[in-house]
């Protein structure tokens, strides 16, 4: 559709942020559903946050998506903090309305309807995760209010994992919460005790697709084994998965469901995931990943 003095305008703050698939994928959606709408790429240097939330309201955007370096620091310029985002202790999705500037944490949405549409029930499961980041925060946050039945965090620096685990376990008291070091011997203890493995670090991401988090000599649990890493979409984890017979989840599901719960908070609609989930996989055909 043509852009106009009525288009609605919303877009994505980070830094960097021209590799983002995101206004492709909404652009897409807006495109297949008739609405005068265009998303667009906001690149953010760290320093000018508090800047651009004003100039936001000013021009009159519908709202913005937030990425990496600013989900976290993002937070003390919003009016309104949804309880999830608040828990989880981050915000990618922005909203703005006449009262003032609502965060939202679509992540931990994104993540569940990633397992959801595989057949995978979170509900009861036994959990693992790999990694304690802002992505590690949005899994587990998701999983426990799914109902799991237990998760266990595995980090490299175990600190990490231990604030992870102090943070959200006390509004979960129903989960049974864990944390490892990140090591061959407390992958090779879970075997058999575990139903999903989650990787939510970016090890096995382009340009380093050839690594995998891991451990070579720790043999893989009989288990659902998800990576939320999507570029590329079958990483190194996920081949050798298939390889001994696992199940695998692609990190693709999550970015386009959770793109699909923004869009349906700025527009009041649902938007066509097939249409967002084949535009995200010929970005990166294109791109030659």
């Amino acid at each position: 559709m043509p852009i106009d003095g009525t288009t609605r305008v919303v877009g994505v703050f980070g830094w960097p942020v021209s590799h983002t698939l995101s206004p492709a994928m909404h652009n897409a959606a807006f495109e297949a559903l008739g609405l005068n709408w265009v998303y667009l790429p906001l690149p953010l240097a760290p320093e000018q946050i508090g800047q651009a939330i004003g100039s936001l309201k000013t021009l009159n955007f519908a709202g913005a998506n937030v990425t990496i370096p600013h989900k976290q620091a993002i937070m003390r310029y919003l009016d309104h903090i949804d309880a999830g985002a608040r828990a989880i202790g981050a915000v990618n999705t922005i909203v703005i309305r006449d009262d003032g500037v609502y965060g939202y944490n679509t992540d931990e949405y994104g993540f569940l309807q990633s397992l959801l549409e595989t057949g995978f029930e979170p509900q009861g499961a036994r959990c693992l995760i790999l990694g304690a980041g802002g992505a590690a925060r949005a899994t587990v946050f998701s999983l426990a209010n799914a109902g799991a039945r237990s998760i266990t965090i595995c980090n490299r620096t175990v600190e990490r994992a231990a604030f992870l685990v102090d943070d959200l376990k006390s509004g979960f008291q129903q989960v049974v919460f864990a944390y490892e070091t990140l090591s061959n011997r407390a992958l090779e203890a879970v075997d058999g005790a575990v139903d999903l493995v989650v990787n939510t670090t970016s090890v096995g991401m382009k340009p380093e697709a050839d690594t995998t988090p891991w451990p070579e000599a720790a043999p893989l649990p009989n288990a659902v084994i998800c990576d939320l890493v999507y570029n590329p979409i079958d990483t190194c984890f996920l081949q050798k998965a298939r390889a001994a017979g696992l199940p695998v989840i692609d990190g693709v599901g999550m970015l386009v469901h959770q793109g699909a719960k923004a869009f349906e908070y700025w527009t009041g609609h649902k938007p066509p995931t097939d249409v967002m989930r084949r535009k995200v996989i010929e970005g990166l055909a294109s791109r030659g990943d």
